[in-house]
């Protein structure tokens, strides 16, 4: 969560020099495909999947990373808050809950709603941080929704997957597929505009800090814990992500941290602990 804290501010970076959205993700998630691919190869650890679950990687990775990412830096760029799209993705946990009580008709405590009527205000403060007189970036918000209901997607099929093969196998190919869905947005829409950049060590950096930490690391030990702990206790951790953007993005120069902001993080991170506080309780009692 530490490294998924600072990717906000990471991302933000590199869009601010220039770097096209689609070439940004599809470096990304190239760089930690051929890494992880040379990894697993090397340990003999990379597993083939099975023809009946081709179509769950094939739909894991349409999840997330592609739709995730599409909505998740279209909607930083066009905000322009790592903070804004670190609050909004923290939210991720309270649309899992609420997709299965209406899917599965799993029941809520009454800590989940207080947590959940408490994260939602949250959010507003941050989002209308110049006032309630018009919602700031309207736009980038939807997108980031966007990366916020791919990830709930994301998750319940990585569950399944991961019980089924091991957590690097699962990490790699959804780069490796992942970078395939982007290429053709990246010569299409981007290539052109790339073979003007300058990549210096400035633009490299927080690429491979993004690809390396954030996707191949992160998403290794994300899985992992998924498989281990549950969906729902995961995801409290998830919870300490806007502050620790806030806080990087405030030290490094990247954003401004006034009072408003800090109150709508703190409410929205007791909510997140508070929505998911009964249901890790609650099974452990079972």
């Amino acid at each position: 969560m530490l490294f998924w804290g600072f990717s906000f501010i990471w991302t933000n970076q590199i869009l601010k020099m220039g770097l096209p959205v689609f070439a940004l993700v599809f470096f990304r998630m190239a760089i930690a495909g051929v890494i992880l691919l040379l990894f697993t190869l090397s340990i003999k650890k990379l597993e083939i999947p099975r023809k009946k679950d081709v179509s769950w990687f094939l739909l894991l990775a349409l999840a997330e990373p592609f739709l995730y990412f599409i909505g998740e830096v279209f909607g930083m760029k066009l905000s322009g808050s790592p903070t804004l799209a670190s609050i909004v993705i923290a939210t991720i946990p309270v649309f899992s809950m609420l997709f299965a009580m209406m899917v599965y008709r799993e029941q809520l405590s009454k800590w989940n709603m207080a947590g959940i009527f408490l994260t939602l205000p949250g959010i507003c403060v941050v989002v209308f941080e110049n006032g309630f007189g018009k919602i700031e970036h309207t736009a980038g918000v939807a997108m980031l929704f966007l990366a916020v209901f791919s990830a709930v997607a994301y998750t319940l099929i990585v569950k399944r997957l991961s019980s089924q093969y091991n957590s690097i196998t699962v990490n790699t190919w959804q780069h490796v597929i992942g970078a395939i869905y982007f290429l053709p947005l990246y010569f299409i829409i981007d290539h052109q505009t790339v073979k003007t950049i300058s990549f210096s060590w400035e633009l490299i950096r927080p690429l491979l800090l993004l690809s390396i930490f954030c996707s191949c690391l992160c998403y290794f030990l994300l899985i992992n814990t998924v498989k281990e702990l549950g969906v729902s206790k995961t995801s409290t951790f998830t919870s300490l992500i806007p502050a620790v953007t806030a806080i990087g993005a405030f030290f490094m120069g990247e954003e401004s941290l006034p009072l408003r902001k800090i109150v709508g993080i703190g409410i929205v991170v007791v909510g997140l602990i508070l929505s998911q506080y009964s249901r890790s309780g609650a099974a452990k009692r079972r």
